[in-house]
């Protein structure tokens, strides 16, 4: 690595950690804004993980000119960070451009791939768009008919991105869900930090984004892994963010409920294809309300509004968001009913009009 990328980087790493600790600052100061949102460009995938509720593999990309509007109405809401997810992101032919849109708005911005269409060229074109934080889920050391997202397939990726990359790169290894070798999630770990990135684990989760209870040795493989990690970061799903704060997975592993309170639809916003905002990606049909139509009034309802699928949840990324605020504000708004019927109307609808 030459002289001027490492200056490159070291200061690319300063500037990431001082705006994002403005970022949690003005979280704190403030609940009247969301602080994550995940953005969905493309939902096909170029894999077919059978344990993924995620993905299909025939639509088309959201037109950039609709992203660009999504990304503009949520920084008019005052968002801190947009992460694209998917789907597969790095299949939109613009995806550099929505990058740059996130960035120009001031918002920090990540991105959730497999990592299978990553190139030199690739990483340099998404230092050069201002990416942040990059985070990539390794299944297993090598692929099986559950999951193709495999080190033996993305370890020579992963020494692109260690060579190349001016952003943050996480890889989350998953114990659970039926990973033939759960061991494998150690191996990985070890791996990622061995070429200077960070690791983190996950626990999967059923369709509903709830608690799977993990057994002995999935257990052993997890505690193993949190062992490993360094003291003191939390990873807001693939961003270091704060100190950590994921002590709610402890509960999780050991299959009891958590209790917090789940600021999704307020703090945390997941934005389909359709640009509906939902829970997050495991609860999708409520709102449903359009983007364009969201408004801080909803935004204030949803944050005191209890969540009936919190204590079970497994989705890392909500939890950790709501740490912000789980000293404060008790919800005293009931549960909602989703309404999928009503839901599914609205997107067919919305398809016909586009």
């Amino acid at each position: 690595m030459t002289r001027s990328k490492q200056f490159r980087r070291k200061r690319a790493a300063l500037e990431r950690r001082l705006r994002t600790w403005w970022k949690v600052g003005r979280g704190l100061l403030s609940t009247r804004h969301p602080l994550l949102v995940h953005l969905i460009p493309m939902r096909r995938c170029n894999l077919s993980c059978t344990y993924c509720n995620e993905y299909d593999d025939f639509s088309a990309p959201v037109p950039t000119a609709e992203m660009f509007r999504r990304v503009d109405r949520l920084a008019g809401l005052g968002t801190s960070v947009i992460t694209i997810s998917g789907g597969e992101p790095t299949l939109h032919p613009d995806l550099d451009e929505i990058i740059a849109r996130i960035r120009q708005h001031g918002m920090i911005a990540g991105l959730i791939t497999n990592g299978y269409l990553l190139t030199p060229e690739r990483i340099e074109r998404l230092n050069r768009a201002g990416l942040e934080y990059l985070q990539i889920s390794i299944d297993n050391v090598t692929p099986d008919e559950v999951s193709k997202k495999s080190l033996k397939v993305l370890d020579r990726k992963l020494q692109w991105l260690a060579e190349h990359a001016e952003f943050h790169v996480n890889i989350n290894s998953v114990v659970g869900g039926g990973i033939r070798t759960p061991e494998d999630a150690l191996v990985i770990a070890r791996r990622s930090l061995e070429l200077g990135l960070t690791s983190s684990v996950g626990i999967i989760h059923d369709g509903g984004g709830q608690l799977r209870p993990l057994g002995p040795v999935e257990q052993k493989v997890y505690r193993e892994i949190k062992a490993l990690q360094r003291q003191g970061l939390f990873r807001l799903h693939g961003l270091g963010f704060a100190p950590r704060l994921d002590h709610f997975q402890e509960d999780i592993a050991n299959g009891h409920p958590h209790e917090w309170r789940c600021r999704a639809g307020a703090r945390y916003l997941y934005i389909c294809e359709d640009g509906l905002v939902h829970y997050c990606s495991q609860q999708r049909g409520y709102p449903g309300i359009p983007l364009e139509q969201y408004t801080p009034g909803d935004l204030r309802r949803e944050y005191f509004t209890q969540k009936g699928c919190a204590p079970n949840c497994t989705i890392s990324c909500v939890q950790q968001i709501a740490m912000v605020d789980n000293w404060r504000h008790p919800q005293t708004l009931p549960s909602p009913r989703p309404q999928p019927d009503h839901l599914a109307q609205l997107q067919t609808t919305m398809r016909e009009e586009s």
